[in-house]
């Protein structure tokens, strides 16, 4: 299944049914009088958040839907009908938001939120509700109202608990798929992840899920590359694992550069707990790696280095040793979030 997550779609709550102008007409009742019913209730338009489903390509295609309209009222005072709501199913972790992506309605971040996105018409009144000791036969009934009718945009943020963000090349999917059952796509080119991809990863008995981001270059909050635009889904994470490719000459350097993008979008990321991981160590010599850890661990001068692992993601060389790391920092953060 192709992923979208972001999908512009019109949305119309259905219109209220008429009201209805008639008369009673039976036999031996000389003075009928009105009897016109009300107009049913139009249909609202909601979204339902539902699990097991990560793309918004269902609203690819089709970008416009209207509720029930509500059915008129009919005489012997009978009520129409109310239109059927529209329930619009969507992925765990979308956001609602207005046409111009300024106002953010709702966030349905768990299984089975709704939101009204648009209320359906009131029923118009018949004429029953017109009579009156001046006038015994109104022959007047109220059309239904129009159901609200407005676009907007839905955006979804993937739901996980570990981001992976770095440069291409780095690894990242060949991690993915190494802590995980994930099959990612893998390839000695850069952007080989068009995609985010999500894996499950077991630590004894706890589960994490991890989001593989399309790889980050300079410049991408400016559009460059494939530009900033996944990074939403690393706004819901706990934790980010900055993976950095250890044979680039220069560690702090790649560091530096994707903290800069994730600090020019925002939402948050350069405040979420961290582990950086080197990879590809198997390609390094020792003697050179050990110098290289003490220059990049300097780099960070009086700050607060992050957590460093080095690992060989394609070796399987420190991969235990890495999730029993992630497991440990996890339990951190959430006795950190109790408190």
């Amino acid at each position: 299944m192709k992923f979208l997550d972001k999908a512009k779609i019109k949305i119309k709550a259905g219109d209220g049914g008429n009201g209805a102008a008639s008369f009673r007409r039976e036999k031996y009742i000389e003075f009928g009088g009105p009897n016109g019913g009300d107009g049913g209730r139009g249909g609202d338009v909601v979204f339902r958040a539902v699990p097991n489903v990560n793309t918004l390509i269902d609203y690819r295609y089709k970008t416009s839907f209207a509720a029930q309209r509500g059915q008129n009222g009919m005489g012997k005072m009978r009520t129409g009908y109310s239109g059927e709501t529209l329930v619009l199913p969507v992925p765990t972790g979308t956001v609602i938001m207005s046409e111009n992506e300024e106002i953010e309605y709702a966030d349905l971040n768990a299984d089975g939120m709704e939101y009204r996105a648009a209320r359906g018409g009131n029923g118009g009144w018949g004429n029953l509700h017109f009579k009156s000791p001046t006038n015994r036969a109104p022959r007047i009934a109220n059309d239904g109202l129009p159901g609200e009718e407005r676009t907007v945009v839905l955006r979804l943020k993937l739901i996980a608990d570990i981001g992976l963000v770095g440069f291409p090349n780095a690894g990242k999917s060949t991690l993915l798929s190494a802590v995980t059952a994930a099959r990612p796509k893998i390839a000695n080119y850069a952007f080989t992840t068009l995609n985010p991809q999500l894996g499950v990863m077991y630590a004894h008995d706890r589960e994490f899920v991890l989001v593989d981001l399309p790889g980050l270059i300079e410049g991408a909050h400016t559009g460059v590359g494939l530009g900033d635009r996944f990074l939403g889904h690393a706004e819901r994470t706990k934790m980010i694992l900055h993976v950095i490719d250890g044979t680039e000459p220069d560690w702090a350097a790649r560091y530096a550069a994707i903290r800069h993008e994730m600090d020019s979008y925002g939402g948050g990321l350069l405040g979420k707990p961290e582990m950086v991981i080197i990879n590809k160590i198997d390609a390094i010599d020792p003697d050179d790696l050990t110098a290289r850890m003490d220059a990049f661990k300097k780099s960070f001068g009086r700050k607060n280095t992050p957590d460093i692992m080095t690992i060989s993601a394609a070796g399987r060389i420190g991969i235990p040793e890495l999730i029993a790391a992630i497991e440990k920092k996890f339990i951190g953060i959430e006795q950190d979030d109790t408190k």
